[in-house]
């Protein structure tokens, strides 16, 4: 677990600007860790969040095979996993098992939404559906797959197992980090390297902006931009 300055500072970045000092840090980071597909903002003014994951399945099509008790038991589990099983601030990271009926109905809306941001969670990611935007939790940022209006038979499937949400594969604990362009997985061994990592971008690119955004930029200036850019480390 990461000190809450560094995870404050963190949270600074935008999503994009992460990826990016990931690559700088493990090249390798290219090629995972991150969100490929496209998923929904409603609210894309909101600050990136960044968290201790906190997976879980769920499925839409059909009814769950807990019922009474047992499924009120499964039900009180998940919660409080949501509330104690790992660190804090917690991202809640649902993974929709409905596969062609991905996002056939919402386990998010008015109501989950408040509970889990009560228990402390900094955001959602999910590429199931999610509904009742207005009423949605005020202040807790989301990325879902779709926006839908019904629940269907949605119920839990399991949770804190290993989950893959838009490519991106997740496991209980992981370090979260997302705003509207997507989510990427920090390890937490790079995690401190990334405010250097980021310094070192926003240095490289001002060379770049300052001379193009310029009065009179032209092709010398850019030749010029992109060899101080190279002397940069």
């Amino acid at each position: 677990m990461i000190d809450a300055d560094l995870l404050a500072k963190l949270a600074t970045y935008d999503t994009p600007t992460i990826c990016n000092a990931l690559e700088i840090i493990d090249s390798s980071s290219r090629l995972s860790g991150f969100t490929k597909r496209p998923l929904v903002c409603p609210f894309p003014d909101l600050p990136p969040f960044v968290g201790y994951a906190r997976t879980a399945t769920i499925r839409a099509t059909h009814a769950h095979e807990l019922v009474g008790d047992a499924a009120r038991e499964q039900r009180l589990g998940y919660y409080e996993y949501i509330a104690t099983g790992g660190p804090n601030p917690g991202v809640v990271v649902i993974q929709d098992l409905d596969g062609v009926d991905i996002g056939f109905g919402c386990f998010w809306g008015e109501v989950q939404s408040a509970i889990h941001k009560g228990l402390g969670c900094s955001g959602v990611l999910t590429d199931g559906g999610i509904r009742d935007i207005p009423q949605w939790a005020p202040g807790l940022p989301v990325l879902a797959g779709s926006i839908v209006p019904s629940h269907g038979h949605v119920h839990l499937d399991g949770y804190g197992k290993e989950v893959r949400v838009a490519g991106m594969v997740v496991r209980s604990g992981d370090l979260v980090h997302a705003d509207n362009h997507g989510a990427v997985v920090i390890p937490e061994d790079h995690a401190e390297k990334i405010p250097d990592a980021c310094g070192l971008l926003e240095r490289k690119e001002a060379v770049i902006l300052d001379m193009a955004r310029a009065t009179g930029f032209k092709f010398e200036d850019l030749k010029e931009a992109l060899k101080k850019q190279e002397e940069i480390h």
